[in-house]
């Protein structure tokens, strides 16, 4: 099988991420029964290389290859030659003769382009500053879960055009679902991401508006990483996008809210949000652990049936 690799949710067919979460629910419903019985992965390695910081991301994805009976390694610019200036496709050809598959999370995403060009093992995206697609894959399943399939549904992306935003934009696409965008002028998605959407997508700068008759509505920080220092002007040009309690009583009575978290309490949501049980943030967290074994699974061996 011809290596693959996950940089963005483009990179598989619809139907290969419609039975990724099928998969996905398939896996997390096995390690409720059975606990964690399923090991394919006996003496199989991931390198995880983190040039940000993570919670969510380093502790699902290793407690995965744990759970499926691999290792993974965790990398830190400091603790490897990259930090030190050897070029990305040196790194990438000496890893794949190590290593059974690669994660990165960066800042980049021509640099993570760049490292996959090079690997003759399978790369996954666990961020760039222009892409987040696992975590969309975590919400995918999330919002299956609950309310069955996503197609022709509506969703609700209030804030920043960010990477988070780039992915939601593709989950339109791949899903087939309406996506409505929330945002201040001057914080629009890239243009020629939102345009591959063509009217799937649409953007909108009221947020009782665009959350009217949504299933899902969903948000993230209003300064990601690496845009600390423009706080102060984020929370001035934000102010009025908060998600509250009110603003999901205009959405549908079985709406349901995501947010890829950490969460700022107070900034882009109410203090008490994560309390409400419209909010299903800790599910959401827990299915990273999900859809990541059946990503790996599926890069690594394919489909699996069962």
């Amino acid at each position: 099988m011809a290596t693959r690799h996950f940089l963005t949710l483009l990179d598989l067919s619809p139907d290969e991420l419609r039975y990724l979460i099928q998969r996905a629910i398939s896996i997390k419903n096995g390690l409720k029964t059975h606990g964690p019985t399923y090991t394919p992965f006996a003496n199989r390695t991931l390198a995880m290389i983190f040039e940000k910081s993570s919670t969510r991301t380093r502790v699902s994805f290793e407690t995965a290859m744990a759970q499926f009976g691999g290792h993974a390694l965790f990398l830190s610019p400091r603790d490897t030659q990259l930090g030190r200036g050897e070029p990305i496709g040196d790194t990438a050809r000496v890893l794949a003769e190590m290593v059974d598959a690669v994660m990165i999370r960066t800042f980049s995403h021509q640099g993570l382009e760049a490292y996959a060009a090079a690997s003759t093992v399978p790369v996954i995206n666990a961020l760039t500053d222009d892409y987040h697609p696992c975590q969309l894959l975590a919400d995918v399943m999330t919002w299956t879960e609950l309310r069955g399939s996503v197609k022709g549904r509506t969703a609700v992306w209030i804030g920043d055009g960010n990477n988070m935003c780039h992915s939601w934009i593709n989950a339109a696409r791949q899903f087939d679902f309406q996506l409505r965008i929330c945002c201040p002028e001057g914080y629009e998605p890239r243009q020629d991401i939102l345009a591959a959407a063509g009217d799937r997508v649409s953007i909108h700068r009221d947020p009782l508006q665009a959350v009217a008759n949504a299933d899902l509505v969903t948000t993230d920080v209003w300064a990601s990483m690496g845009q600390e220092e423009e706080q102060a002007r984020r929370e001035a040009d934000f102010a009025g996008l908060q998600v509250s309690e009110a603003m999901l009583d205009q959405a549908k009575d079985d709406v349901l809210f995501l947010h890829c978290l950490p969460a700022h309490r107070g900034e882009e949501i109410s203090t008490t949000l994560l309390d409400d049980p419209r909010a299903v943030v800790w599910q959401e967290a827990g299915n990273r652990l999900h859809a990541q074994k059946a990503l790996i699974e599926f890069l690594l061996l394919g489909r699996v049936e069962g």
